[in-house]
């Protein structure tokens, strides 16, 4: 399926009628207060090459203040939009002189950031002649309207693409519907599968409170296929940490819009995969599963890329590691030639071989490993964050076999906190020392505490976790807010006390990692 690109906008139209009529009048001047989207973003490039093409000399007088973006002056103090609304916004000028000019426009750009009234006053004592506007350098093949830092990019280039060694991948599962697609646990998924066995659409709308139908999900087709299908009541990643159960079939358009079968299939057998969306609106930021995932899992605005480690032949569960039929790795074989000889050992297909002894051989885990290690490199993710928010991100070659196994060992350690299948989970550096009916009303956390109502709350909470940011969420909130009215079981409680170990070691080792890797 073609991925939708966001050039429908009304504001986009505008623009583009206004450079017709001066195409035609072959002079003039456009200026337009617009939707800041188009200056950076990877699906205007085109179109912001049109502009250069068209006009001699571009004015960005970008104001900021994207709540989306959750956007801070440079000197951190708060970002405020000028307008009541959610978006960046800039002050566009466009200008072709009747003579003309050669080759592409000049492109100067200034930068406003600070509370509302601070822009206003800025505005009013500004003019074109004094706004503090500086040239743009721009180059192909994104003519960004933004100043962008690209003197590292040979360094990154170097290395090998994300999507060109785990060759296979397809964005997460979209339901369309996750109030009948999505449950906290099987008890109400399976009501509602008996529900659908029985009753009519007339019914259903009225029970589950189900709207109008879309194009990609109908009430009908979503009865069709529980009806013919078989379902599956399978566990799903649908935030960091944030387990559901999901209704599947894997067919598309049915109870599930868009399963994502082809890629998803291969997580339903033992199997880990890296979450990526392949661009940023939020600071970069990467996850794993080990099975089924959602497409919003990882980035609040973005489609989540899922990247499995491992491919079946079949659909058929059976056919794993004792089975007739092997899994093989997704991996790119010239990419994998290229570290083998780097390391100087050699590479088996399956981290169940005996031979991947972490010293003479070497295996698909440890390639997923010693990625997932470089991905949560502060100082990588700061060196090369222009370059992260626009693509997939490239992962530098391994200097020496010995910092290779070292990263592999911290890659491993971080996978496993963020499966939640380390043992360092067990060691539980907070407690939940209040007993009551655990309810969550309201949340708030104060000298080390998350309380989930008046009275309870976990105790020995860094503040390192509770702010802990992976992708768009902050787990160690965005998992209680997401139960707002609901009560903790044992479960739940024992869960949440794990993904709080889990976010303060990842900090540690993200640190860690930055004492072996230096770009």
């Amino acid at each position: 399926m073609r991925q939708k690109i966001n050039l429908d906008d009304d504001y986009i139209k505008f623009i583009r009628y206004a450079e017709h009529y001066i195409e035609n009048n072959g002079y003039g001047i456009v200026a337009m207060i617009t939707n800041n989207s188009f200056l950076d973003g990877i699906t205007h490039r085109q179109m912001r090459k049109h502009l250069l093409e068209t006009f001699d000399t571009i004015y960005i007088y970008d104001l900021h203040g994207s709540a989306n973006k959750k956007e801070t002056a440079p000197d951190g103090s708060p970002d405020k939009n000028v307008f009541d609304i959610m978006q960046g916004v800039s002050i566009n000028i466009f200008v072709k002189h009747k003579e003309g000019k050669n080759g592409l426009a000049d492109v100067f750009h200034h930068d406003s950031y600070g509370t509302r009234e601070v822009k206003y006053a800025e505005l009013w004592d500004k003019s074109i002649d004094n706004a503090g506007f500086t040239i743009l350098t721009y180059a192909t093949p994104y003519y960004f309207f933004v100043p962008k830092e690209f003197k590292a990019e040979k360094v990154y280039n170097s290395g090998f693409k994300l999507n060109e060694i785990l060759t296979q991948n397809l964005s997460g599962i979209e339901t369309q519907r996750d109030a009948v697609s999505i449950f906290f646990d099987s008890h109400t998924l399976a009501r509602l599968k008996a529900d659908f066995l029985k009753s009519d659409e007339a019914t259903l709308r009225e029970k589950y409170n189900i709207g109008d139908d879309g194009r990609d999900w109908t009430l009908k087709e979503a009865i069709r296929d529980i009806n013919t299908s078989a379902t599956l009541d399978a566990k799903l990643l649908f935030k960091p940490f944030d387990f559901r159960r999901i209704l599947y079939t894997g067919h598309t358009k049915g109870i599930v819009a868009y399963p994502r079968h082809e890629i998803q299939r291969h997580l339903l057998m033992k199997n880990v995969a890296i979450i990526c969306p392949r661009f940023f609106k939020d600071d970069a930021s990467y996850f794993v599963s080990s099975g089924l995932t959602a497409h919003k899992s990882l980035s609040v605005y973005d489609k989540n890329f899922v990247f499995p480690l491992y491919l079946y032949p079949t659909d058929d569960a059976q056919h794993t590691l004792g089975g007739k039929e092997k899994r093989a790795p997704n991996l790119d074989k010239k990419i994998v030639e290229r570290l083998s000889k780097k390391l100087g050992t050699t590479f088996v297909s399956d981290d169940q071989d005996t031979k991947a002894d972490g010293k003479t051989a070497f295996s698909p885990l440890d390639v997923l490993d010693y990625i997932y290690a470089m991905l949560h490199s502060p100082t990588y993710r700061e060196t090369y964050k222009e370059f992260l928010k626009i693509d997939f991100p490239r992962i530098p070659y391994p200097n020496d076999a010995k910092a290779f196994w070292q990263l592999v060992a911290i890659g491993k350690e971080i996978r496993l906190l963020h499966l939640l299948e380390s043992p360092t989970l067990s060691k539980f550096t907070n407690n939940y020392p209040v007993s009551g009916d655990n309810a969550v009303e309201k949340i708030e956390y104060e000298g080390g505490k998350v309380y989930i109502n008046k009275d309870q709350y976990f105790s020995g909470v860094p503040e390192v976790a509770w702010s802990f940011y992976i992708g768009g969420y902050q787990p160690a909130q965005k998992w209680l807010k997401d139960r707002k009215g609901r009560q903790l079981n044992f479960d739940d409680i024992t869960h949440y006390q794990k993904i709080i170990v889990a976010l303060t070691e990842t900090d540690r080792l993200m640190k860690k990692i930055d004492t072996l890797w230096k770009p």
